[in-house]
């Protein structure tokens, strides 16, 4: 080692002696759990947000890595936990496991910003989209199924049945259909039903896609049995307006397919409501388990056209701005 290395050694270990000074290890011992409900507490987010963030670290992070310390976790947990998410019987999807290892990674920066630990070990790690782990084919329902349960589902959901599965939008998502979805070749995707629009005092009933902000929005190609199935929608029910405040304080008004067509029918239909009559069709359609159950949600419906390509898991690290979600948001 040169005069000039040595120097710059001596200098990198006089700066470490410094760090370690202002750094205790003591405030590394509190369990993730602890921590991150800590964290969230401090979050200024929207009341949705934090329940699914509190759903997330309740069901998934706390049980997972809950019991460890800051300082006691490493890189490897985390990359096993993003698999994990993935490929385990809760199977989220890749879009939302990568959503949620963001939030993570925020909240072991925020102990490093406050010098309970040296570096962040959840930094910039996702599952990657081209790899996704193979869905279990008897978990998802084949299009022969996805007939029967459309033509034994009461008549109101029948097109959200199909919207989910051919174009594979959300419950909430397919529940918002609106005449400003339908475009040429393609529907896109904008609003969401609340998860309070069944309140009879819910005033925004629609609210931005998870993760989105008011004016971006998601398209997804068409096929013709999906069109078809619109057609067949609109020909017997006549859309609905429904005017609502947006976020920024604009009225907006939606021409909604699935909002109550009579005056005191009731509200909007909620996610347990369409949940509990796709039960109900599976049931009359004799698509049970070994225990009688229902054998598909409507989450299955989501996994159609993912099921027909197997694959196998990966987990890659990447920058924080490389860890940013990929999706393709467009403006209207």
């Amino acid at each position: 080692m040169g005069a000039d290395g040595a120097d710059a050694f001596a200098d990198k270990v006089e700066n470490d002696k410094k760090a370690r000074i202002r750094f205790d290890p003591a405030r590394g011992l509190v369990a993730l759990r602890v921590w991150a409900q800590e964290w969230l507490e401090r979050q200024v987010v929207g009341e949705s947000t934090r329940r699914n963030y509190e759903g997330f670290i309740r069901n998934h992070l706390g049980p997972r890595l809950g019991r460890k310390t800051l300082a006691g976790l490493v890189r490897r947990d985390f990359e096993e936990f993003a698999k994990d998410l993935h490929a385990s019987g809760e199977g989220l999807a890749v879009s939302t496991v990568n959503d949620r290892m963001v939030m993570v990674a925020a909240i072991m920066e925020a102990a490093v910003v406050d010098n309970r630990i040296t570096e962040n070990p959840a930094r910039g790690i996702r599952i990657s989209r081209r790899d996704a782990v193979a869905v279990d084919e008897d978990a998802v329902p084949t299009p022969a199924e996805v007939d029967l349960i459309a033509g034994h589902i009461t008549s109101q959901f029948r097109l959200a049945v199909y919207l989910q599965s051919g174009t594979g939008q959300r419950p909430s998502e397919a529940l918002a259909f609106s005449t400003e979805c339908r475009r040429s070749g393609f529907v896109r995707i904008r609003w969401q039903v609340s998860a309070k629009a069944h309140h009879e005092d819910c005033r925004t009933p629609f609210v931005p896609l998870k993760h989105r902000l008011e004016k971006e929005c998601r398209d997804i190609p068409t096929a013709l049995f999906v069109e078809q199935e619109i057609d067949a929608h609109l020909r017997r029910w006549k859309p609905v307006p429904v005017v609502f405040t947006g976020q920024k304080g604009k009225r907006i008004r939606l021409e909604t397919f699935f909002a109550p067509r009579q005056p005191g029918a009731g509200v909007m239909p909620s996610i347990a409501s369409y949940g509990h009559q796709f039960k109900k069709a599976c049931l009359l359609a004799g698509l049970v388990d070994l225990d009688g159950k229902a054998k598909y949600t409507p989450r299955s419906l989501r996994h159609l056209q993912r099921s027909m390509r197997p694959v196998t898991p990966d987990v890659t690290s990447l920058s924080p701005e490389e860890a940013s979600s990929s999706a393709c948001n467009q403006a209207v």
